[in-house]
């Protein structure tokens, strides 16, 4: 068994992976809602969808949240989950424009 070096391994970047979780994957489980809330069954007239689109939000953050520890650098959480942020605020817009 060989060991892993120090590129293969996970950095323990916590501040940079903590802010990116925070800010860019609240901004991420925003669009993921609103492409739903949106584009759902429904649409924005459906009665029960706003609650459920309101309280959907915690849980999408957290799991993003969560999940940003898991990549190796900081650097690469912000570029990843930046990435993902404009494309899906694009397909957000270009849906609505549509």
């Amino acid at each position: 068994m060989s060991r892993l070096t120090a590129e293969q391994k996970i950095q323990p970047h916590w501040w940079v992976k903590t802010i990116a979780g925070v800010i860019l994957g609240l901004t991420l489980s925003y669009a993921f809602v609103a492409i739903f809330a949106w584009f759902g069954p429904g649409g924005l007239t459906a009665t029960a969808k706003v609650q459920f689109n309101m309280w959907i939000i915690a849980p999408i953050w957290l799991l993003i949240l969560s999940l940003t520890y898991l990549f190796k650098t900081g650097a690469k959480a912000f570029i990843y989950l930046l990435f993902a942020n404009l494309i899906s605020y694009g397909v957000f817009f270009i849906l609505r424009w549509l």
